[in-house]
């Protein structure tokens, strides 16, 4: 009965009826100081829980009444209070805080942390939700009825509070499996106490039960779904995701190996899919590292370019934080950042999965309000096309002029998931509309956004690789947008962004769309320079041995430097690449050198005997303007000059830092401190012009991953 009064008083503050007689309702607009429109704003009114979020305009409507404060609330933001006066029409302002994001996110990992304990100290608690439906006796609720919340608004599944037992959530029709007198606490949170911990799924407020743990001690995890007869909700498993295998590089010798070759790579897929990972609590598939892609997700300070080439070169040595006897040496390349004015017009074709495995929430629903944010970028000049794919593919938008935002956006809110996965054939259809289309010397692209599940027609990547590689012809680029998570198939994502003149983005909510798609839409869509190839000469009388850190699966062969026909990596507006190696000065004893081999009879490698003393390498670069054929070469030489670590750029430090924790996921075996703590350490000390929050997000990412150590 003691259970029974406090599940009583608990619901009893949750759930009432409140008379709003005199409310209206207040509509505005929500935008940045530099008034572009925020999509995801979360306003709520004080002391209440009602809630809403803003559409991809920026706008909102919400019932209040007058004397009602009204809480604008967007991560990255500074919130804003505005009391609700005469007037129906309240637009507001937010500015950019990177100190809130950076309290958000540690309020965020920092529950998400206390979560996972908390499940794992009570791993054989019940996964069910409160047990308000077991009182319905009581007429305070039953699984067939509505709750109403304090604000007048029904708790249906739209405007239901969030459900924790023992730290998992569950649904409303979970809270029946459980007796009352199992139940030890109950807790009720709102507003921002709720928020805090839980996030914008806890805006209507959270009901948080703790069972008693004594009463199923002795069950597995299995026999207690059964004894009450609870469905437990599939985890995202990665066994369950597809990732290329890949092995890391290695050290090599400049005279046996002088040259070293690769392609740049702007894809940032592989962080963003870490971070899912972490926060949801799961360990990271090696594979899923690839350290070159969690290094390019952030941006560098480096100066824009100020002669005729695309780009800006900048280099950097210092010592290495992970092997002290070693060194790094920095590569950063600065596109140039042109007005969105004078970016050419956009022949834009959508190619959407809508097969039956794009129904989850953060699959075809979240990919809707990812493009509605791409939408709000366009330009009159510009215009979108929209082909689908399930069983088989099909235009459900013609070619339609950016400022026709209305008839996109219907047409977007059309979609429906359902069926199998011709992917082969959608791309067909998409690139044929692309070409139809045209725009010389525009931007002419195709935005695939799937799970990668492609199971009718071309599926293998072999089949996918020699598909792309054929339309890649056509002068069409391509931007690979992936979602979900459980299925995942990052395999062909890359391979279709690699091969196709493209790039490649993992969107894991609706921030991350807004990053990508809205603030660094002219970098992510608009190329100013294509097959960018960088190839690096190191002078064997500096370096005994060096190795290339990530970018495994984009080196090329030294003959391939100058072989215009050989594909590379697409650089965009204002975009920054970033690679690294790491060196072992010559003459330093390292325990990560082969033995060498015996000297040859035949063959003889000599060090050159002019005098190169001051150089460490020389670096090549050749890249193709957007729209042409033949390569430009530039080159740079590298002077040996090398700084202490502590007196490096906030840049170095960041990226290496950065490349540091990458190398820990994937156990990297040439890493002789794997210290989380010196991780940290190193990160905090190059955080630095970081206005969106992103480094601070990433510092949040390792203290979480610390556990797993």
């Amino acid at each position: 009965m003691k259970s029974l009064k406090l599940i009583s008083s608990a619901i009893a503050m949750l759930i009432c009826f409140v008379t709003m007689a005199q409310e209206r309702t207040i509509t505005g607009t929500v935008t940045d100081t530099n008034s572009q429109a925020l999509p995801g704003v979360s306003v709520y009114i004080k002391k209440t829980k009602k809630s809403v979020a803003t559409d991809f305009d920026g706008k909102y409507s919400i019932k209040a009444q007058k004397g009602d404060l009204l809480v604008f609330s967007y991560v990255g933001m500074n919130s804003e209070t505005v009391p609700v006066k005469d007037s129906n029409v309240i637009n507001v302002i937010l500015k950019e805080s990177a100190n809130q994001l950076q309290e958000v996110v540690t309020v965020g990992y920092a529950s998400s942390k206390a979560k996972r304990k908390m499940a794992k100290e009570s791993r054989m608690m019940v996964r069910a939700a409160a047990p308000i439906a077991q009182i319905a006796s009581n007429n305070y609720y039953t699984p067939a009825q509505s709750v109403s919340m304090k604000n007048g608004e029904s708790a249906a599944p739209k405007n239901e509070p969030l459900y924790i037992v023992d730290g998992v959530t569950i649904k409303a029709d979970q809270m029946a499996k459980i007796n009352p007198n199992d139940i030890n606490e109950v807790k009720v949170l709102k507003d921002e106490s709720a928020t805090s911990l839980y996030g914008n799924t806890a805006a209507n407020g959270a009901v948080v039960i703790v069972t008693k743990n004594e009463i199923y001690k002795d069950l597995s995890e299995k026999e207690l779904d059964k004894k009450l007869n609870i469905i437990r909700p599939i985890p995202s498993e990665p066994t369950q995701e597809d990732y290329d295998t890949f092995v890391e590089n290695a050290f090599e010798s400049p005279k046996t190996a002088p040259l070293s070759t690769f392609s740049i790579d702007v894809d940032n897929a592989s962080y963003t899919n870490i971070r899912r990972f972490l926060n949801n609590g799961q360990e990271v598939p090696k594979d899923a590292v690839r350290v070159e892609e969690m290094v390019n997700f952030f941006k560098y300070n480096y100066p824009q370019p100020k002669d005729q080439h695309p780009f800006s070169i900048n280099t950097e040595v210092s010592d290495s934080p992970w092997n002290s006897k070693n060194k790094i040496l920095k590569i950063g390349l600065q596109g140039k950042n042109i007005p969105t004015n004078d970016l050419p017009a956009s022949n834009l074709v959508f190619l959407i999965d809508v097969s039956g495995s794009m129904s989850d929430m953060n699959k075809l629903p979240l990919l809707k309000q990812s493009m509605k944010i791409l939408v709000n970028e366009l330009r009159p000049k510009d215009k979108v096309a929209i082909v689908v794919y399930a069983g088989a593919a099909g235009m459900v938008l013609k070619p339609t002029s950016g400022d026709e935002k209305k008839t996109i956006i219907d047409a977007l809110d059309q979609l429906q998931a359902g069926g199998s996965t011709a992917g082969g054939a959608g791309i067909e259809l998409a690139y044929k509309i692309a070409a139809e289309n045209f725009i010389k010397n525009g931007n002419n692209r195709v935005i695939l956004a799937t799970d990668g599940d492609f199971n009718v027609g071309s599926s293998s990547n072999s089949d996918m690789e020699k598909l792309i590689e054929e339309k890649r012809k056509t002068g069409v680029f391509l931007t690979c947008l992936g979602y979900g998570m459980g299925n995942y198939k990052d395999s062909k994502m890359e391979t279709l962004a690699d091969k196709g003149n493209g790039n490649y983005a993992y969107i894991d909510n609706i921030q991350e769309a807004n990053r990508f798609l809205g603030k660094e839409f002219k970098g992510s869509m608009f190329a100013i320079a294509k097959d960018v190839k960088i190839q690096i000469e190191f002078n064997p009388k500096q370096v005994q041995a060096y190795r290339l850190i990530g970018y495994e699966n984009r080196k090329l062969r030294p003959e391939d430097f100058k072989n215009d026909a050989i594909d590379a990596g697409e650089l965009g507006s204002n975009h920054t690449v970033t690679a690294l190696y790491e060196i072992i000065p010559a003459g330093v004893k390292s325990d990560y050198l082969n033995v060498q081999p015996d000297e040859l009879k035949y063959t003889k490698t000599e060090t050159s005997s002019n005098n190169y003393n001051s150089e460490l390498a020389t670096i090549k670069f050749r890249y193709k303007k957007p729209d042409g054929e033949k390569s430009i070469e530039m080159v740079q030489t590298i002077d040996n000059k090398s700084v202490a670590l502590d007196k490096a750029s906030d840049d170095l430090k960041f990226s290496s830092a950065v490349a540091w924790f990458g190398l820990k996921l994937r156990d990297s075996k040439l890493i002789a401190d794997k210290s989380s703590d010196e991780i940290l350490k190193l990160a905090k000390q190059g955080n630095s012009n970081d206005s969106e929050g992103y480094k601070a997000e990433f510092i949040r990412l390792v203290e979480t991953s610390k556990q797993y150590n």
